[in-house]
């Protein structure tokens, strides 16, 4: 059946899905420049202020306007959601780049439409076909070459790769596979924005007392440098590109946008290697082709699409 959408909506559906995917690829460089000052919960911390100074007005306008009413189990699980999306997927993911570089983070976050996946086959018991083993083969190949690319253990030198960073990056994406599909069932009953800003405010509530009770009160002196990298990448890097994801979703299918997702490896990876002088092995490019390859492939050609909430990043 023709789809009924206009066209301007639907090229504009991609360009905001575009824009997103570009916009979510600089979350690790601006998050690299903070964190040359700052702790990493206290970058966590900041970034998600600059994000609610613009998620919490648009929150409440949509709860003003719906009369937003959860059930206490979905209470339960959006204070879970919260915990496991906020606090532990960025601590764990931004502590991971403290330890290794932007380039190699970026590539192995390319892994998420691949474990994404495999958790709509694992939990909703849906049907990968054989493509999607292959895609999911290939970019866990892809995932080891990176990680072992700088042959070491820890980072011999500051702004080195290290297996460990590499691999705190890899498990926040599982943290981040939970919080998509506790979203997902969550949107069975509310809207995309409703959802995100909840889970996002929830999460924010534990993630500030995480951050006083381990770090400290957050520093208020800081460069100018530091400042617009914080604002820019939770109002832009985070608020805005789940605003316009979210929209975007809303005017294409979610198995096209998904291949959107792709943009923020490759962004990334180039801003890595371009503005802080990264240096990617030959390992790590082989494996980062895999991994962007895969997670095309399966969000092309495979007849397997979990719904797409928003990117963890």
């Amino acid at each position: 059946m023709p789809s009924t959408r206009p066209p301007q909506h639907r090229a504009l559906g991609y360009l905001a899905c575009g824009a997103a995917g570009c916009l979510w690829g600089t979350g690790f460089y601006f998050g690299k420049i903070a964190l040359a000052e700052l702790r990493v919960g206290h970058m966590v911390f900041y970034r998600f202020v600059f994000a609610l100074l613009v998620l919490v007005p648009v929150g409440l306008r949509d709860a003003y306007r719906n009369r937003i009413r959860f059930t206490a189990s979905e209470w339960r699980l959006l204070i879970l959601a919260g915990i496991i999306g906020v606090p532990v997927q960025f601590l764990v993911q931004f502590a991971g780049l403290a330890r290794t570089t932007v380039s190699h983070a970026s590539l192995m976050v390319g892994a998420l439409p691949v474990i994404l996946a495999v958790g709509a086959v694992l939990i909703h018991g849906e049907h990968m076909p054989r493509i999607g083993w292959l895609s999911l083969t290939a970019s866990t190949l892809g995932a080891v070459l990176i990680a072992f690319s700088g042959n070491h253990l820890h980072a011999a030198h500051a702004g080195d790769p290290s297996l460990t960073g590499d691999l705190m990056i890899l498990a926040a994406m599982f943290a981040g596979l939970f919080w998509i599909l506790a979203n997902k069932r969550l949107m069975q009953r509310f809207s995309a924005i409703t959802i995100s800003v909840y889970c996002i405010v929830v999460g924010f509530v534990f993630l500030v007392a995480w951050v006083f009770l381990v770090d400290g009160p957050p520093p208020l002196t800081m460069s100018n440098r530091a400042w617009a990298a914080l604002a820019i990448s939770g109002m832009f890097c985070t608020a805005f590109t789940t605003l316009i994801w979210n929209w975007g979703l809303g005017q294409i299918p979610a198995s096209q946008a998904g291949v959107f997702l792709n943009l923020e490896p490759l962004i990334g990876s180039v801003l890595g290697v371009t503005l802080l002088s990264e240096h990617l092995g030959a390992s790590a490019w082989i494996g980062g082709a895999l991994i962007i390859g895969a997670a095309v492939t399966l969000t092309t050609r495979a007849q397997i699409q979990p719904e797409i909430v928003s990117s963890p990043t």
